[in-house]
């Protein structure tokens, strides 16, 4: 399984888009189920919304929902990121989380956001 964070979600949105067109070949290349989190639809709404835009096929896409098992861990994952100083987003730490408990990898280009999480077992592609 595969897990698109939002940055990729909207390269691939976005008309004309070299770093979509370079992320929808990397998908056509991988047999995996692709997927994304709750928290990503949230984030890509929010700014599509915000500028007066919509993406219907945003909501094709299957959604990993966030429980009280990524709750639980995206908090171990976050106080981990800011004990070694490498403190991260809260919402990186919850996409990681979703991903982790998924046993997914997540396809993101903001790799360093999501770095601290790789030592305790984030898979990135």
């Amino acid at each position: 399984m595969l897990v698109l964070d939002s940055d990729i979600l909207i390269e691939l949105l976005r008309k004309g888009s070299h770093r979509g067109d370079e992320a929808l070949e990397t998908l056509k290349a991988l047999d995996d189920d692709i997927v994304t989190t709750a928290i990503n639809v949230h984030e890509v709404m929010y700014g599509l919304e915000k500028h007066g835009k919509h993406a219907p096929d945003l909501m094709r896409i299957r959604a990993l929902p966030y429980t009280r098992k990524e709750a639980a861990l995206s908090a171990n994952l976050e106080l981990h990121a800011e004990r070694i100083g490498t403190p991260s987003g809260r919402t990186d730490a919850m996409i990681a989380a979703i991903a982790m408990n998924n046993n997914a990898k997540l396809y993101t280009f903001n790799k360093r956001h999501f770095q601290a999480f790789t030592e305790q077992g984030l898979k990135l592609l």
